[in-house]
């Protein structure tokens, strides 16, 4: 009989996406379902004054193969416009360029002698094949080892509070080798230095691309689609709707996070259940500016400085053609903070008024007139950290106890950070082995009908 299988996948993210978009080029009947207004998840876009681009930052790197891939088949890649990006660094009230070799050497905040063990510990770490052997370490007691406790201490230490707050003193040192790994990509395959792109129209460009790729595929793609509760019996898997109605599939991946898939999968195990309960996250507050001016010259500038309650500065502008933003500039002040983090019951104002105050420290210039238009966005669940143990990562099931039901979601990025070129990369590690796997766990039943037809 050989009929198709038929897949609902819950989460109209990049990652749901991704899964669709192969499942059904790989002959099976898919069916997705956005609980938003549009596609895209973290990657969606939005409109700040007279702009459409990303809600949150992102960038492509030359060396993101899997992301570059799927923008090939989508007819994109060819459009995408490559740029080099200098950084800066903000520490004791000023503003240091932290781009090449000469700014590195003028640098204030190192003596030559830890200058020349940050850069060995850099390199050590750029080099490392295995993170296997870390990650019960915690990136304190790495980085320490490789790069000494007053390189820590003046360097990393101040950089990792800023992006992971208290935890990053229980955070996997594989969380930093996967980061200093992917910006080294492009050296490990000859180029001299990173390359950063961007497609005109940003994300929002892809997304609609996509999502009419989808549907010309033949995946039923469903947007506001409030999920409630998803079982499984009698070889069928069920999907009952907030809204109302049921739809029954022969199987079901949810890519919800952790927290939300156990909620919405009442027939996990307590064991299943309490792997995703027990991932801990970190969620965004990112505010977004259209400004009338750039700032500088900086695509990403590092803090340095307890001081400013900021993760960084992202000026989009100082990488992209600012024609995309009608001449104006555009930067995003993220973030990253727990999901019980009180921040997160701030309202816009707030946040706005406290985020652009921390701006001012850096950017003193900056005045009311200046800022066109401001936007606040906020995700509880976002990066799951990784932390250190002396067991290892214990990640959550893809395949359940629940015959039907998968999970998939960025927990399951073992060794990475949590990028666009990750997430579908993740996606394309297993689409094939479910696709088998649905197939195979199948032919007995479909035998069976075949059987009694004959009989009959």
């Amino acid at each position: 009989m050989n009929r198709p299988v038929h897949w609902g996948i819950v989460g109209g993210g990049l990652l749901g996406m991704t899964l669709a978009w192969d499942l059904a080029r790989g002959g099976d009947r898919v069916s997705l379902f956005e609980a938003g207004s549009e596609p895209g998840g973290l990657a969606s876009a939005w409109r700040i004054g007279d702009v459409t681009w990303d809600r949150h930052y992102h960038v492509t790197l030359a060396s993101d193969t899997s992301l570059r891939r799927l923008l090939s088949e989508l007819g994109l890649e060819h459009g995408m416009q490559w740029r080099t990006a200098s950084t800066g660094f903000y520490f004791g009230g000023r503003l240091y360029p932290f781009s090449g070799a000469l700014d590195f050497a003028r640098f204030p905040l190192l003596t030559p002698l830890q200058k020349l063990r940050f850069g060995l510990g850099i390199r050590r770490a750029a080099n490392l094949t295995s993170p296997k052997e870390i990650e019960s370490l915690t990136v304190e007691e790495w980085l320490t080892r490789i790069s000494g406790r007053d390189v820590f201490e003046k360097m990393w230490r101040p950089l990792l509070r800023a992006k992971l707050g208290d935890d990053y003193r229980t955070t996997s040192a594989t969380f930093i080798w996967a980061t200093i790994r992917r910006m080294f990509a492009a050296r490990r395959s000859g180029l001299k230095k990173e390359r950063f792109g961007y497609l005109p129209g940003g994300y929002s460009a892809m997304l609609t691309a996509y999502w009419n790729a989808l549907k010309n595929a033949g995946v039923q793609v469903h947007v506001n689609a409030a999920v409630q509760e998803i079982t499984a019996s009698g070889g069928q898997t069920e999907i009952r709707f907030a809204g109302g109605g049921v739809r029954q599939f022969d199987r079901v991946i949810v890519t919800a996070p952790g927290p939300i898939a156990a909620r919405l999968c009442p027939q996990l195990s307590a064991e299943e259940a309490h792997s995703l309960r027990s991932v801990e996250y970190l969620g965004i507050v990112c505010v977004s500016l259209l400004l009338s001016h750039p700032l500088s010259r900086f695509y990403i500038t590092n803090i340095s400085d307890a001081s400013v309650p900021l993760t960084g500065v992202i000026e989009m502008s100082a990488l992209v053609d600012r024609e995309m933003f009608h001449g104006h500039s555009l930067v995003y002040l993220p973030r990253y903070a727990r999901p019980d983090d009180p921040v997160f019951q701030k309202t816009d104002s707030e946040i706005s008024a406290e985020f652009i105050a921390a701006l001012r420290k850096l950017h003193p210039g900056v005045e009311d007139q200046h800022i066109l238009a401001c936007r606040v966005s906020r995700a509880a669940h976002v990066f799951p950290r990784p932390v250190a143990t002396r067991a290892g990562r214990d990640l959550p099931p893809v395949d359940t106890s629940v015959p039907g039901i998968h999970l998939l979601n960025s927990a399951h990025i073992e060794y990475g950070t949590l990028n666009v070129n990750e997430t579908v990369q993740l996606a394309r590690k297993h689409t094939w082995r479910l696709h088998e796997l649905a197939r195979r766990d199948r032919q007995p039943a479909d035998a069976a009908r075949l059987h009694v037809v004959a009989r009959s």
